[in-house]
């Protein structure tokens, strides 16, 4: 029986890794913050740096979040997992995780509690950072695009028949799916963890809760994203099982 039991445990620790894996395999690109929160200034002690080193290791195409990015993770940040490294220190040691989350903030993986004693800052944090990257063995990565996650645009499909007589052209629309982008101009209202956004009328269209990466914010209660492609801003966000993408100017 316990035998049965141990085996049991054991297949579904396999399968979860398995459909972990499967998952982060999805994403093309890594971005790692290039300031923790427990620290004052940007790449202090090169965290940051120390941390997309690591996880290029694993096969990631990384960036720091101050890096110029390709122009379609710029397009689309959920092509992208944002990486960032927390800190629950002690008085006498620095302990440190690696978390991996998606565009929306949905935390998809953590590494184990890396955890070190040296006094000097710079080699703990370094210690700790890669002592929490080497319980990450369990992380396997090959990208792998999800297909359905593609957005299909809008395919106007024209046949052309034989000439006979006067016979008119046939066009077929085949709407699969749309997107649409409207530009409007928000004013962004100051708030807890994030703004809201109102226009002219005012109402307010939307709030925006903060995240690590610069210029990118969560929609909240549209399980969407904000973020900014040159001067203009992007939401994208699902509604009734509908993709949508509307370009905003933002006036903070």
């Amino acid at each position: 029986m316990i035998k049965k039991i141990a085996f049991s445990l054991l297949f579904f620790i396999a399968i979860s890794t398995y459909s972990q894996n499967e998952q982060i395999s999805n994403y093309k690109y890594v971005i790692v913050s290039n300031k923790f929160d427990f620290l004052k200034h940007a790449d202090q002690y090169q965290t940051s740096s120390l941390t997309k080193f690591l996880l290029k290791k694993k096969g990631f195409t990384v960036f720091l979040s101050n890096e110029t990015l390709p122009e379609e993770l710029v397009a689309n940040r959920c092509l992208a997992l944002i990486a960032n490294v927390t800190e629950n220190s002690s008085l006498f040691s620095v302990k440190t995780i690696i978390a991996l989350k998606d565009c929306y903030g949905q935390t998809i993986y953590t590494s184990k509690e890396g955890k070190s004693k040296e006094k000097d800052f710079k080699k703990s944090y370094h210690e700790a950072i890669r002592m929490a990257y080497s319980t990450m063995s369990d992380l396997e990565y090959k990208y792998e695009p999800k297909k359905e996650n593609k957005i299909k645009a809008t395919t106007v499909v024209t046949k052309v028949l034989p000439v006979k007589k006067s016979i008119p052209l046939v066009k077929e629309d085949i709407t699969k799916q749309e997107t649409v982008l409207n530009v409007e101009t928000l004013y962004a209202q100051t708030k807890p963890n994030g703004f809201q956004l109102v226009n002219t009328k005012p109402e307010i269209l939307f709030q925006v809760l903060n995240t690590n990466v610069k210029d990118v914010f969560i929609i909240k209660s549209k399980n969407g994203i904000l973020y900014k492609s040159d001067t203009s801003w992007i939401a994208e966000y699902y509604e009734n099982n509908t993709f949508i993408a509307k370009k905003y100017n933002i006036k903070f």
